[in-house]
Formats: C-alpha cells, structure tokens, sequence
C-alpha cells in the first residue's frame, strides 16, 4: 500500500511538474503561408503561437544558414523613437533597437481584409482567469495524493481560500479586471470602429468574468463539499485536471469557429463564413494555413497519462479498502 502511494505521489509531481511549465509554454501553433511572404525571409511563414495567457509571436527573422540569417527587420522609427546615428556610436551598432517581425500585428492586418476581429479579443474571460484556473487544479492534484481523507480536506480547504483570496485581490483591488477590460475595448477598436457597440461589448465581458469568478469560488465549495461527503468523489480530483488537453482543444475550436463565423464588412475582400482550421492544414484565399500542437500540448499529454495511471492505482486502492 505504502508503495502504491509513493506511485500515486510520484505520478502526481510530474503531473504538477507539467501543468506549471504547461502554463508558460506555447500550447498550439497557426502559420499563414502566401507568395507574399517568400519562405527566404518567413522560414515559418505568419506565425503565432497559442497559450493559455494570449498569443504571441512565433516569428523569426529568416532561418539557419539562409541568406538573411544575420539579418534584423528594423523597427519603424516614430518621433518617439530615437534616430539612430553610426557616427556618433563608436561600436558601429547598426542594429541598435532592431526588432524582429511581430506576427500577431502581421496576422490581424491580415484578418481584417475579410473582416475578422482582432486575435486578442478571442477568449477575453478564459485568457485572464487561466492563471486561477490553473492554480484550482493544482490543489487538487496535490489534495489527491494524499490518500487519508483528513489531510486531503485540509489542502483543500486551505488552497482554495489562497486561490480566492489571490483572484479576488488581483481582479478587484489590483484592477486587472479593469485594465483587462480597457484592453480589451482598446484592440475591439482596431479596425471596428464604433465605440458604443464595442462598450457593450467592454460590458458584457466584465460581467461573465465577475460570473466566473464567483463561479469558480462556488465550485471550490462545492468540491470540498464532495470530498467530505461522498468517498469516491475523490477521483474527480485527478480526473478534471486531466482533461485540460481536452478543454483546451474544445475552447480552441470554439473560437476558431466564432472568428470564422462572425465576419464583418469592414473587410476588402468578402468570403462565406467558414470553419478555420483546428489541425492541419487548410486554404483560404491566396493563403495555405497550418494549425498543430505545439510542445506545450505534449505536456498535457503527459499530465493526461500521470494523472490517469495515478486514478486508476487510487481506484483499486478504494475498492481494496486502502483508501479513505
């Protein structure tokens, strides 16, 4: 029994292990690919990379050994920018403040000639409360390894009020619910312009985001609740963690659908609504389009089996009586 434990205790650490590198790490990956952009200079074509915070960047200037290996895009000089004199630098810094191609901005310039909106108002409640999401499951994983039932209710019970506390704290008297909204209708504006359509949209935002907000804290209640009460709601600990890759997959193709769907005329060219592509490859237009999980996926992956191996062993050992 003791060694079935240290398994489960095992499995579980790696599950942590996974689940907090998952976090930082780029979960699923998009590239465009047209003769626009020539594959000497966008070895990856438009590329961006998925996570569970936003989306970033995944371009890189030009590939290994290629003619513009050692060459920077410059970055467009504004009157705020500082012009650059190789006179006065007497290292010859030529590249002084180049930076590399953002493929987000290059993306939604992109997008917004069929009348997609801006990638960053995909998720807007999802993208700022994943970090709480995470840290929800995270004691769970940890109150499930312990296999006596008094230890367990005490992690939980004590990690969920350190997970509220943080989320109320950071939402409310921090103002990042604020911030995030004011964001949110900044990058609405992108390319739609009207303001009083977008508040509404500012407004609707807010308040699912206080709905699931409350939510969660309901749901922490109501999971201590059932750990308490009925023997094999323990399972559920492990169990709901370990479909993340397969929340995550749903969300994805969710939004995808409601960018491919909700199309306006703001766009030069007009295309039926469609379905973008969830894995694979794909056409639109001049475009090839390829979407596929990047490595942080594969920690999912092996959070998914850790956290299944460890419910089954936990399974055999509530049915043998070695359990609470």
């Amino acid at each position: 029994m003791n060694k079935q434990n240290n398994i489960v205790a095992g499995l579980t650490l790696i599950s942590l292990i996974c689940l907090t590198v998952a976090y930082f790490a780029p979960i699923w990956w998009v590239s465009l690919t047209a003769p626009n952009y020539p594959k000497e200079a966008f070895p990856d074509g438009i590329r961006i990379h998925f996570h569970f915070d936003g989306v970033y960047s995944g371009c890189k200037v030009a590939g290994k050994g290629t003619r513009m290996a050692n060459e920077i895009m410059q970055k467009d000089l504004s009157f705020d920018d500082e012009h650059y004199n190789p006179i006065l630098d007497a290292n010859k810094n030529v590249d002084q403040g180049a930076e590399g191609l953002d493929c987000v901005h290059e993306m939604n310039t992109i997008n917004h000639y069929v009348g997609m909106f801006p990638i960053a108002t995909g998720a807007p409640v999802e993208k700022p409360l994943a970090k709480f999401f995470f840290g929800f499951f995270a004691v769970m994983m940890l109150a499930f390894a312990l296999p006596r039932k008094k230890p367990r209710l005490a992690v939980l019970a004590v990690g969920f009020i350190a997970v509220a506390a943080w989320m109320l704290v950071d939402q409310f008297t921090m103002g990042r619910l604020a911030s995030h909204i004011a964001a949110y209708t900044a990058e609405s504006g992108s390319f739609f312009n009207e303001p009083e359509r977008i508040k509404e949209w500012g407004d609707n935002v807010d308040l699912i985001t206080r709905i699931v907000i409350f939510s969660l804290i309901a749901l922490m209640a109501v999971v201590v609740a059932g750990v308490a009460k009925i023997r094999n709601f323990q399972l559920l600990l492990a169990l709901v963690p370990a479909l993340l890759p397969l929340f995550f997959v749903v969300t994805y193709a969710g939004w995808l659908w409601f960018f491919g769907h909700n199309l306006h005329p703001w766009g030069a060219f007009t295309v039926k609504p469609f379905m973008p592509t969830v894995f694979g490859e794909g056409k639109v237009a001049q475009f090839s389009t390829y979407s596929y999980p990047y490595w942080g996926y594969g920690l999912l992956l092996v959070l998914f089996v850790c956290m299944m191996l460890a419910l089954l062993i936990r399974r055999k050992q509530l049915r043998e009586g070695g359990a609470e």
